[in-house]
């Protein structure tokens, strides 16, 4: 593959390293759609705006729409011939997260993570994409649209928070607490039965446990400190291949619900965040059962 100056192996390593001038970009074209396709909608939807895809909890709006036209384009301008996958794209082509594991490069997007908080007027949205190598995740990247600023993460390179006029900061996850000390989100809709009664039951050993119906938000929580347990069920990569990055870049552990590792071909499984392993089989004991 040929970069236009004669040399292959430029561009060849171009896809397989990622650097921080690559976040940059990545992370300079979600916040450019969100400036220009989603926040000029948010709280300003009209009833023909506003659709559901698998059922009335799976809403996607024009805006969704048109930022992931928007990041997709941009994307491929950047990185030519990389593959796509996008959540709106892939609800027309359900065979898209299939390509992840066997592309050289491929990217996520979720051009809202969080749609239900978006249509209910809820400053709590997120624009999220993953850069993976070869089936694995070498960067992600998390925008927040209404405090615009972005968090990021380049494999092996540490988790970051930047905001405009201020020096990067380094995200470290919480330190291990006791059981009944650990705060903890966890989205228990996906679950099948009777995993779902049984989680429920001990959601309470833990000090404290919510849901935000957002994992860009829950997943930058988790990554900076401010949790300590993710619990999830359902894994799309673009609502956990950047965040999951993002986690063990700032010192993380997670794994399957059976402890094997995640990747981001993955959709089931379930996945349990936690700021270390010992941490993670408390938390996987105290919820699932040993």
């Amino acid at each position: 593959m040929d970069d236009g100056n004669g040399d292959p192996h430029r561009q060849r390593s171009r896809f397989v390293t990622f650097s921080r001038d690559d976040a940059s970009r990545i992370a300079e074209i979600l916040a450019a759609a969100a400036r220009t396709e989603i926040m000029p909608r948010f709280k300003a939807l009209a009833d023909g705006d506003v659709r559901h895809k698998t059922s009335v909890f799976d809403p996607v709006t024009e805006a969704d729409e048109a930022a992931e036209r928007a990041i997709s384009a941009a994307l491929l301008e950047a990185w030519p011939g990389a593959v796509i996958v996008g959540e709106e794209a892939t609800a027309a082509d359900p065979s898209l997260p299939g390509r992840l594991a066997e592309a050289k490069l491929a990217f996520t997007v979720d051009p809202i993570d969080g749609t239900r908080n978006f249509v209910a007027g809820l400053p709590l949205f997120g624009v999220m994409a993953a850069a993976i190598v070869d089936g694995a995740v070498v960067a992600g990247v998390i925008h927040d649209p209404v405090c615009q600023d972005t968090v990021w993460a380049l494999k092996g390179g540490g988790a970051w928070l930047s905001r405009d006029g201020r020096p990067p900061k380094r995200l470290q996850v919480a330190a291990p607490a006791a059981l009944d000390r650990m705060e903890g989100i966890a989205g228990t809709h996906y679950l099948p039965e009777p995993l779902r009664a049984t989680v429920l039951r001990n959601l309470p050993r833990l000090g404290s446990s919510t849901w935000l119906r957002c994992a860009a938000h829950e997943y930058r929580m988790a990554a900076s400190g401010a949790c300590h347990v993710l619990f999830y069920n359902r894994l799309m990569p673009w609502d956990h291949a950047p965040g999951w990055l993002l986690h063990q870049e700032a010192g993380g552990y997670s794994a399957h619900f059976d402890g094997s590792a995640y990747v981001p071909a993955h959709t089931t499984g379930g996945l349990i965040c936690a700021p270390d392993r010992a941490s993670w089989q408390i938390v996987r004991d105290a919820l699932i059962g040993g």
